[in-house]
């Protein structure tokens, strides 16, 4: 009654009932987490121990993770410490040395202690990494428990299975109910879908299958292989009843020469490889062995070669319509199948009767083998005698099967008087009681190729519903037994059974499926491994479980519920709200408490830790009561050491981490980059159309940028320094051709330097850009008068000086006035002509001598000269330009060219 109360009291004021201390072999310690140290007495030894050379006390780190900015300063100055090491507990990583930021946490697995609060000695034990490493049942005898990330825990106790999902910090907590535990099972929660009971969770979140399982939760059989342990087929079975659902049950037998192995369609492969074709089988042109008929022979509708009738050599497959017959046969005009043989006359004319031919002048008697014939020998044999049949021209006989007496199996026909073969498959056959009256129609066969199957006679692909293949000689169809439909292995193993009756994967015909089986067409299939009963073959078909996995969760069978979850009666329910995880309902079964609360006999209180400390993550304890902190006035026989710095925030700075540029800065960066780009472009346009103003402004004044080329560098450094630029003008002239050609025949040519081909494409537009603008100066004329009309008799005036057609004064001629001087030679005793007037006269006056009798034609002349010309200036060549310079008066104004 007294405990009640207290018990009652404790709820009330949200007190814990347990008070955690330290046993005497504790040492003095400092204890830390990220963000706080504790010093004082402790024999914990979960986590690992930081020390460094110079330091005070070393630092027992629990587990969580560290940078270089944690909390507090004794803390940091280890942590970046050169000679910092570290002393991790088992299941801890091995490194000793330092990376920051530092995750100590413990590797996939669990480890135990020897004492609560995660103290005394521990012990690890690693998930598993391979199939064959299972997890012995051993008991626990530890009295705390550290769960890595994702890990499950499967413990059997005296009440039931608990899954473990927390650490447990002390084991005497947990539900009363819950003692005498063992281990059942450690595995990851990472995959997800779960894997199959055959399967084994990876830390990596991969199900690792064992061999011969396949699928991506190994859930499945690998190909030729069946049962729940996915075990091979026969040894003796091309193909068997595979799959993790199959029975095993042979399907196809291995076949010794099997056809398919050598490419070959109609014969029996030998052990070299080779084949052996059947009676009237050769090589195809394809290159397939045994699939095409000899000559002599014809393929049926039905795939068989048969002989072609007496007397034809070559017929037509599908019809044996014959189209070459024997020497000496024609061909039946009623039945084209056949051949006529020839008749047999003496030489006298008589016609010899059968059994008898021709020899000269008289008959001759046959062989005794032949009926007819076309000499005395064996050999001559048209038709043999009745009870022989012809073979390779020689009659043989043929025992009481049909069967032609040395033939290799070739059996008799009665119609065609030959024999014929079995069949395309057939390697041997006969007709029984073979006589006289027998047809081919009676053939049997009693031998097939490997691959085929002996069914009544015939030989088959596969053996006809309601038979089996007879294990004896793996080619002889037999009969099942009246109470199976049809069956394997033997007469009484049913595969199918008559209607309403289900087999069963034991062979046996029932009325309803057994427990583990479910019914389809039919027959009684197994569930899967997984499952207990079923719906259907797949692994999340399951309807009820297996008590290794007895919890039933969307079709699948798993061997736990969700973390905050419980398995009754094979279904989860939820657990109660006070509970992280549970064992059952209700507030008293809890496992683990969320993350403000401690548990206490499977209850979980609210946590009262002190010294402003909290709960340590992962561990369900407060960090005060893993640590025993003396008071002030306390003695101790061990005093603590003096560390500096365990409740001073750390004053390092802060670690520069890269940044990662966001979303919108690159985009920003992006209309930057793209917004320079087009005001570079814009820029570019801008000032190439200034430049295009400006020469379109010179071209209509008559003026022209010197080019780079013809200037050069001192032209630019003149203009460099002078406040006006000197602007060249292109006086065009006429074009003389009485001067051109004197040129040419003087051979006065000079050879001038190519240069680039560039330099030499611009001078020929400029060369014929001048010649044009010349021929059109040309025209411009004063009428002529009759006497200055150029004839041979009559020779022009002198022309005026060539100053006279530049508005510039004579006296300004030499000095201020600069001429490009013609390169064109004047042909001596030859009167010069005006340069106003063509350049020659016309053919009829230089042929006859006689003056044109209509006026010379003419360029029309426009109103006013001071009209711009619509050819550009930079079209004459550089020897036809005339450079103005300014006139007296300095203010530069040029003179206007006569011909613009």
């Amino acid at each position: 009654m007294f405990a009640s109360i207290l018990l009652l009291l404790q709820l009330i004021l949200a007190l814990p009932v347990q008070t955690y201390s330290q046993t005497n072999s504790s040492q003095a310690t400092v204890l830390c987490i990220p963000g706080q140290c504790l010093q004082g007495y402790s024999n914990i030894t979960i986590g690992a121990t930081l020390s460094a050379s110079g330091a005070a006390s070393p630092l027992h780190l629990l587990p969580g993770q560290y940078t270089s900015t944690t909390n507090p300063q004794a803390l940091h100055d280890l942590l970046t410490s050169s000679s910092a090491t570290l002393s991790p507990s088992p299941g801890f990583s091995n490194s000793t040395s330092i990376t920051l930021p530092l995750n100590l946490a413990l590797q996939p697995g669990f480890a135990q202690f020897s004492d609560s609060l995660y103290a005394g000695q521990s012990a690890f034990t690693a998930l598993p990494t391979s199939i064959n490493a299972t997890t012995s049942t051993t008991t626990i005898t530890a009295k705390s428990l550290f769960i890595s990330t994702d890990t499950i825990l499967t413990l059997n106790s005296s009440s039931g299975r608990l899954i473990i999902w927390d650490s447990i910090p002390d084991i005497s907590q947990l539900p009363s109910s819950s003692s005498s535990l063992s281990l059942f099972s450690i595995e990851s929660t990472s995959c997800s879908p779960t894997c199959s009971s055959s399967g084994l969770c990876t830390a990596a979140g991969t199900c690792l299958c064992p061999p011969n399982f396949s699928g991506n939760s190994c859930e499945s059989c690998a190909s030729g292989f069946f049962g729940s342990t996915c075990q091979a087929c026969p040894s003796d079975c091309d193909s068997c009843d595979d799959g993790i659902n199959g029975s095993g049950r042979c399907l196809k037998p291995k076949i010794s020469g099997d056809p398919s192995t050598c490419n070959c369609l109609n014969g029996q492969c030998g052990s070299d490889g080779t084949c052996s074709c059947n009676a009237g089988f050769v090589k195809a042109d394809n290159g397939t062995q045994c699939a095409k008929c000899s000559q002599g022979f014809f393929l049926t509708s039905t795939g068989d070669c048969q002989v072609c009738q007496l007397g034809c050599s070559q017929c037509t497959d599908g019809t044996g319509v014959c189209t070459v017959c024997s020497q000496g046969f024609t061909q039946n005009t009623s039945d084209k199948t056949k051949c006529v043989p020839p008749t047999s006359s003496t030489t006298s004319g008589q016609v010899c009767p059968d059994g008898s031919f021709a020899n000269g002048a008289s008959c001759s008697t046959c062989a005794d083998a032949c009926s007819t014939c076309t000499g005395g020998t064996s050999n001559d044999c048209i038709v043999c005698k009745q009870g022989t049949f012809l073979f390779n021209g020689v009659c043989v006989s043929a025992d009481g099967n049909g069967v032609c007496q040395g033939t290799g199996g070739l059996v008799a026909d009665n119609n065609k008087k030959e024999c014929d073969t079995c069949g395309a498959k057939c390697t041997a056959c006969q007709i029984p009681n073979f006589n006289v009256g027998s047809t081919i129609d009676q053939l049997q066969c009693t031998a097939c190729l490997p691959g085929s199957f002996l069914s009544n006679g015939t030989c088959v692909a596969s053996c006809p519903t309601g038979t089996f293949v007879s294990p004896k000689d793996n080619s002889t169809c037999q009969a099942c037994d009246s109470s199976c439909s049809t069956c394997t292995g033997s007469s009484s193993f049913c595969l199918t059974c008559p209607s309403p009756s289900l087999s069963t994967p034991t062979g046996t015909c029932v009325s309803t499926c057994p427990s583990g089986t479910f019914s389809s067409s039919g027959t009684c299939l197994p569930c899967h491994p997984d499952c207990a009963t079923c719906s259907g073959p797949s692994f999340n078909q399951c309807s009820a479980c297996p008590a290794d996995r007895p919890v039933l969760s969307s079709g699948r069978c798993v061997s736990s519920c969700g973390k905050a979850q419980f398995n009754s009666n094979g279904g989860c329910q939820n657990c109660d709200a006070s509970c992280a995880t549970c064992s059952g309902s209700g507030a008293n079964n809890c496992l683990s408490c969320p993350n403000d609360q401690v548990l206490n006999g499977g209850t979980c209180l609210t946590s009262s830790c002190t010294h402003n400390t909290t709960l340590v993550p992962g561990l369900g304890v407060c960090l005060s009561d893993l640590i025993n902190i003396p008071a002030p006035a306390q003695t101790s026989a061990s005093p603590l050491p003096s560390v500096t710095g365990i409740d001073t925030p750390t004053t390092a700075p802060p670690a520069t981490t890269k940044k990662t540029l966001k979303w919108w800065q690159i985009l920003l960066m992006a209309l930057g980059c793209a917004f320079i780009f087009i005001a570079f472009i814009w820029c570019c346009r801008r000032r190439t159309r200034k430049r295009r103003a400006q020469k379109t402004q010179m071209f209509s004044q008559g003026e022209i940028m010197p080019r780079r080329r013809e200037v050069g560098w001192k032209w630019w450094l003149q203009n460099l320094f002078t406040r006006k630029k000197v602007t060249v003008t292109v006086l065009p002239h006429h074009y003389d051709a009485h001067e051109y050609q004197r040129s040419v025949q003087g051979g006065d040519l000079k050879m001038n330097h190519l240069g680039s081909p560039e330099e030499r494409r611009r001078e020929v537009e400029d060369e014929n850009e001048a010649d044009l603008v010349e021929l059109i100066g040309s025209y411009r004329y004063p009428t002529p008068k009759a006497s200055q009309t150029h004839f041979p008799h009559n020779p022009p005036p002198s022309p005026p000086p060539r100053n006279q057609y530049l508005d510039v004064p004579e006296a300004t001629s030499r000095t201020n006035l600069l001429e490009v001087p013609s390169t064109r030679p004047t042909r001596p005793n030859r009167p010069a002509r005006p340069l106003s007037l063509l350049s020659a006269p016309s053919i009829y006056s230089q042929m006859t001598g006689m003056p044109r009798k209509i006026p010379e034609p003419r360029q029309p002349v426009r109103a006013r000269e001071s009209d711009t010309s619509r050819f550009s200036l930079s079209t004459l060549s550089s020897e036809d330009r005339v450079v103005v310079a300014p006139n007296a008066q300095g203010k530069g104004k040029q003179k206007k060219n006569l011909f613009w």
